[in-house]
């Protein structure tokens, strides 16, 4: 089974502190967004800034963000795995917006593979793509921070963002298949050693939600997982 992986990127610019809510700087806005085949087709979405430019919108628009979503839908039902790093919480969520098309984003999403939020149903806490990549001996690396790509998109440095969102979806897919491969999800823990837990099976969202929710009694403010879901689960 073929593997494609998405990523979005957002033109909202905001200053994240520690530990605070990405959600509260929501409704988001999509740049440019990627989808991948390992080893296949890449293609980068956004709308031009006028009929016939070649030079980005700032953002996408309906019209493009609903194409994006039945390009998804259309190769995931001709069997293809598709996969997106925190998507369920993230991307899927902020295309169904954008294209006005929650229900059918929300298809997609609990179909779809997320390793990260497989991994937090694990273990009770999220991880980045940049730490898994590095323990697990991937050598391709991010582009760039993710908070940098809203600020380089709106300085009109669009090829470098759209080097980023494609080589974030060209990391996702080697990471899953990493992961398919050695079974676990190895990580660089916070203070600089590697740690790992086993994955034997990488499951699709719809799969994760029949698994018990995560452990979080040792955590003073545990993440819950409705956080991730709740969207897709309400549509």
């Amino acid at each position: 089974m073929k593997l494609l992986s998405v990523d979005i990127e957002i033109s909202d610019i905001f200053e994240l502190a520690r530990h605070e809510d990405l959600e509260k700087y929501a409704p988001f806005h999509i740049s440019v967004a990627a989808t991948v085949v390992h080893a296949g087709t890449e293609t980068l979405w956004f709308s031009p800034k006028e009929t016939g430019s070649v030079t980005p919108a700032l953002n996408i628009t309906r019209e493009k963000a609903e194409e994006l979503l039945q390009y998804l839908a259309d190769m995931q039902n001709s069997g293809f795995r598709i996969c997106a790093w925190n998507g369920l919480g993230f991307d899927f969520k902020w295309i169904g917006h954008v294209a006005q098309n929650m229900k059918l984003a929300a298809q997609i999403a609990l179909k779809s593979y997320d390793p990260m939020f497989q991994f937090f149903n694990q273990t009770g806490y999220p991880v980045g793509l940049a730490a898994v990549a590095k323990a697990m001996g991937i050598e391709q690396v991010k582009l760039m921070a993710g908070a940098d790509a809203p600020k380089q998109w709106q300085a009109g440095n669009y090829q470098a963002v759209m080097d980023y969102v494609v080589g974030d979806c060209q990391l996702t897919n080697l990471i899953f298949l990493a992961i398919e491969q050695f079974r676990q999800v190895k990580w660089v823990a916070t203070k600089g050693h590697t740690r790992a837990v086993p994955m034997p099976k990488l499951k699709t969202v719809e799969e994760v939600l029949k698994d018990p929710e995560p452990d979080q009694s040792w955590m003073t403010t545990p993440l819950p997982r409705a956080k991730f879901c709740d969207w897709a689960l309400k549509t």
